[in-house]
């Protein structure tokens, strides 16, 4: 029932779970190719295509709406600030290695293409940077399930333990991240509002009796 629900509908719901931020959905993935419910080589090839896919389009929008788009919730404006300051100094480091750092997925290839990142460079550099990430996580999480097998001998009896384990590491991960973000959020509002109600700065002794000779007759 699992290997045929995986053959209709595994490689979508990796392509468009990588499409986001897939790192959750790549390891399962990963996983259950070592279990031979999935081919680790399509995995790797869908995953690619997926991360490739969703980050050409936040870059391209990046570079038509970027404020537009970094300006709808107060934490991606700071992120995107923060990612623009990255971005100068080391473009080319931030675009091949974005997708490993958790959280950054939407928010850095928005700020890379409002930029003017140059739309050559990052086709060829994404598609690098999409490559070793797929790899990379695709092979960790087949040979962690190799690491357990070995600890446990078959892991057939302990492979939905495992399943669940991971869903349930990844949704930690998620509210988490929400979380956190939610306290950013709320900073970034509450230092917001406290600009817009700071009284003018008041003025001293001496710009004051200057004030007062200009209105004197």
């Amino acid at each position: 029932m699992l290997q045929q629900f995986l053959h209709d509908f595994g490689y979508l719901a990796l392509f468009i779970g990588t499409f986001f931020e897939g790192e959750t959905i790549l390891v399962l993935a990963g996983f259950l190719a070592f279990r031979g419910y999935m081919d680790i080589n399509l995995v790797v090839v869908v995953a690619f295509c997926g991360s490739y896919a969703g980050d050409q389009l936040w870059y391209f929008l990046g570079r038509k709406h970027g404020r537009k788009l970094l300006a709808r919730k107060p934490r991606w404006q700071l992120m995107g600030d923060r990612a623009l300051e990255h971005i100068r100094r080391h473009p080319d480091i931030w675009v091949l290695s974005f997708r490993f750092v958790y959280g950054l997925r939407t928010v850095m290839p928005v700020a890379i293409g409002l930029s003017g990142y140059p739309p050559g460079r990052y086709l060829l550099l994404n598609g690098i940077g999409a490559a070793i990430w797929a790899t990379a996580l695709a092979a960790a999480a087949y040979h962690f399930g190799a690491v357990l097998e070995g600890m446990l001998g078959s892991i057939k009896k302990y492979e939905l333990w495992v399943l669940g384990a991971l869903l349930v590491l990844g949704l930690c991960l998620w509210v988490r991240r929400r979380i956190k973000n939610a306290r950013l959020a709320k900073k970034v509002l509450e230092a917001e509002r406290l600009e817009r109600t700071r009284p003018d700065e008041p003025t001293t002794p001496t710009e004051q009796a200057g004030c007062d000779s200009n209105r004197a007759p």
